[in-house]
C-alpha cells in the first residue's frame, strides 16, 4: 500500500476520533466538516476523483450546515 495513502487514513482515523470526542454540537459540526475534508483527501489519494467531489459537496458543506440549523432551532425552541 502506498505510503501517502496510509497517511491518509490515520488522518482519517485521527479526524473520526475528533469528531466523537467532541462534546458541543457547534463544535461538532466543525470537525465534522474538516472530518469531510479528511475524507475527500483520502478519495483523491485513492483516485476516485469523483466520490472525492461528491464528499467535498456533501460531507463538507451540506451536513454540517444542516446540523447547525437543526441545532440553532433545537436552542431556539429551549429559550
Amino acid at each position: 500500500m502506498n505510503m501517502l495513502v496510509m497517511l491518509g487514513f490515520a488522518l482519517v482515523a485521527a479526524m473520526g476520533t475528533a469528531v466523537v470526542f467532541t462534546g458541543e454540537p457547534e463544535r461538532q459540526a466543525v470537525t465534522l466538516s474538516a472530518y469531510g475534508l479528511s475524507l475527500t483527501v483520502l478519495f483523491i489519494l485513492v483516485q476516485a476523483p469523483d466520490v472525492a467531489l461528491s464528499q467535498v459537496a456533501v460531507g463538507t458543506a451540506v451536513v454540517p450546515l444542516m446540523v447547525m440549523l437543526a441545532v440553532r432551532k433545537v436552542r431556539g425552541r429551549r429559550e
